[in-house]
């Protein structure tokens, strides 16, 4: 297979991309990806991708606004409602690729982006098919695995934040991932040796975001998408997951019309390598296979 930079516009800024093109497969089928809550393109995404260009697929990742390479400010600004634009924008990009048949399109996303994919999947129409990993459902669900007082205190941070924005300051930042019983946005026991054998050696990424991201978290809810859904989805949960609820999960399978659910006992990061890896992507092989070649 060969690597090759492309990127794109989205909302006047440019956002970088690596295209995946596998050898011997003249105009492949395509699957578009991008990662989770805060995370860059170089974050374990890499594997997946080269696994989908073996067996035959181009691959797209991109990275958002705001983050790794990308063009915007503030720097790692999380963003529903802009990650769905970039989501969008990168659509509309690798459709225009003379190199892959868009007719045959994919969406992959984990975690934040798991749900992302669902929303612009509900959203667009001639999308193929949807991998949805370890996906953010329901920011309410969310919620409920956290204490009150973490809640009340994110809630006061991120208006704070916001009311920096109104006074035109710099942002208030939080930590993304940080040890259990210290404020961030991902704080359960998994959550820093997980996230953290994701950064690549060298990583220049740093440890902040703007707090806003934990107001428009709670009230992201890519489950009131699903059931806008035309094409088939397969749905990767985590049945051992402390940030996103497994029975919010499976309650957002059941209302789409065409899923597919498989559910391991792994935590939220366990999927991004070792023995949990392989199974999951042999799984999202098999499927997209099907889905795009009729294989």
């Amino acid at each position: 297979m060969q690597r090759i930079d492309s990127d794109f516009t989205s909302d006047g800024s440019r956002c970088d991309g690596w295209l995946y093109l596998p050898d011997g497969e003249a105009k492949p089928p395509v699957v578009v990806m991008a990662h989770g809550f805060a995370a860059q393109r170089d974050f374990g995404l890499e594997p997946f991708a080269e696994r989908f260009a073996g067996a035959g697929m181009a691959v797209f990742v991109f990275d958002y606004r705001n983050f790794g390479s990308s063009e915007g400010e503030p720097r790692n600004l999380v963003s529903p409602a802009r990650h769905l634009r970039d989501w969008a924008a990168a659509v509309t990009h690798v459709r225009g690729l003379p190199q892959v048949d868009a007719t045959r399109l994919a969406l992959w996303g984990s975690s934040y982006s798991g749900g992302h994919v669902l929303v612009t999947a509900a959203r667009m129409r001639g999308i193929s098919a949807v991998v949805s990993q370890v996906p953010f459902v329901d920011g309410l669900a969310t919620a409920t695995l956290f204490s009150p007082r973490l809640i009340v205190e994110a809630l006061y941070k991120g208006l704070k934040d916001l009311w920096h924005v109104v006074l035109r300051r710099s942002p208030y930042y939080v930590p993304v991932v940080g040890e259990p019983g210290t404020f961030a946005m991902m704080n359960t026991p998994e959550c820093l040796p997980g996230y953290s054998a994701l950064i690549p050696e060298g990583s220049d990424w740093f440890n902040w975001c703007p707090a806003r991201a934990a107001v428009t978290l709670v009230l992201y809810r890519p489950v009131r998408h699903v059931e806008d859904i035309c094409c088939p989805v397969l749905v990767i949960c985590a049945e051992n997951d402390t940030l996103i609820p497994p029975r919010a999960v499976h309650r957002a399978a059941e209302r789409m019309g065409r899923s597919r659910l498989v559910s391991l006992p792994v935590g939220h990061f366990d999927v991004y390598s070792g023995p949990a890896f392989e199974e999951v992507v042999d799984e999202e092989v098999d499927f997209l296979r099907e889905q795009l070649f009729g294989a």
